[in-house]
């Protein structure tokens, strides 16, 4: 019993894990609008919310590895400055900014395109496989285009206001707002979020392969949040330079959402999607992210008050759609079985011929012993 109990949590903590990873996400999504709300610039919220997640993981990186870190390399430096380029640097700038120009509902709805790009570039670098012939790889195509299409849904198409779950928004909230839900941008804020998709995938894949050579989640976890604080930083001091008092921070929402940030969505993030992604790959670890669009959906209404429009719902369904194509797909490729037949082969090649030689070598030494024993008795 207790064999089949480990079996199962076994199986099951990866979907936990992805699952934690999305309300941590969620959580992000509506306390970081919040602070932006409140005139905190987005380049400073990245530079803290990197050294917060330095500070908390580095004294566990550095007990916790101490064994199986490996020797830093060039090579693995580079990928490593690339890492922390890509995700904490220029993704979350761009998707803050985006979120600035809409709302933190869209902002997760529009993250729903990550898996799909994640697929692709694994694909061309042949970390996922297709086999155009197979139902399971023509539903992960499928679904990647209409995942794209569910996002240009989301982008153009408005509709009329929903009142989610019987909330209503304030007149202040939408009069700060208002220039966010005109079509000019929209359009701008789902463009900086998608260059922010692309560039959150490519990380993805990258951690995947920079895990292969410095398997060390926590180390590599360290490193990213160190060289993003100064990479941000430099950022930031070119984007906010003659305006210092823009780094300053009281003990309200802005502080938080640096807090939690840091430690949730830089420090545990990191470290829980390289755990999972070296047994189940990053296209699993994005499989899941139209959860967090829903949590921040329920969450924006009752704490940012904010609007819920016809279209933007449609469009996240299709989204939703498509993405759930190419997890099935994904899915049932993980779980299909090896051929028999790959296995048995070589075992039968290898074992005929040794046993063929044991007989004819057994019958040589049976004639020696006859012909000694003939000679003894003679």
């Amino acid at each position: 019993m207790n064999g089949f109990r480990e079996k199962w949590f076994e199986k099951v903590k990866p979907f936990i894990a992805v699952v934690f990873l999305q309300f941590g996400y969620a959580g992000m999504d509506v306390i970081s609008k919040a602070a932006l709300n409140k005139g905190m610039s987005n380049y400073v919220l990245v530079v803290y919310r990197h050294v917060v997640a330095f500070i908390v993981i580095t004294p566990f990186a550095i007990i916790l590895d101490k064994k199986v870190r490996v020797k830093m390399t060039c090579s693995i430096f580079m990928k490593i400055v690339a890492l922390s380029l890509l995700e904490p640097v220029i993704d979350q700038n761009l998707y803050f900014l985006g979120m600035k120009y809409t709302t933190a509902t869209f902002a997760a709805a529009m993250s729903n395109m990550l898996p799909a790009i994640t697929f692709i570039m694994a694909c061309i670098l042949r970390i996922e496989k297709i086999n155009i012939k197979s139902i399971h790889s023509q539903a992960k195509m499928v679904g990647t285009i209409v995942t794209v299409a569910g996002a240009m849904v989301m982008t153009l198409l408005k509709g009329p206001i929903l009142q989610f779950l019987g909330t209503h928004g304030n007149n202040n909230h939408n009069h700060q707002n208002g220039g966010a839900n005109n079509l000019q941008h929209v359009i701008k804020g789902s463009i900086m979020i998608t260059i922010g998709c692309f560039c959150w995938a490519g990380f993805m894949v990258l951690q995947s392969i920079t895990l292969e050579a410095y398997p060390s989640e926590l180390s590599l976890t360290a490193w990213i949040c160190l060289l993003g604080t100064v990479e941000g930083g430099i950022v930031a001091l070119v984007m906010e330079r003659g305006n210092p008092s823009i780094w300053s921070l009281t003990w309200d929402t802005r502080l938080l959402a640096a807090m939690y940030s840091g430690v949730v969505c830089s420090g545990l993030a990191y470290y829980i999607q390289g755990v999972v992604m070296r047994t189940r790959g990053p296209v699993f670890v994005t499989a899941f992210s139209p959860l967090c669009m829903v949590i921040v959906a329920i969450l924006g209404s009752f704490i940012l008050a904010e609007q819920m429009f016809l279209g933007r719902v449609i469009g996240a369904i299709i989204i939703i759609f498509g993405l759930y194509l190419v997890v099935w797909g994904k899915s049932k490729d993980y779980n299909s079985p090896r051929p028999i037949s790959i296995e048995l082969s070589p075992i039968n090649e290898e074992h005929i011929l040794p046993t063929k030689q044991v007989v004819e070598e057994g019958n040589v030494i049976k004639e020696h012993f006859d012909i000694i024993v003939r000679d003894e008795q003679v």
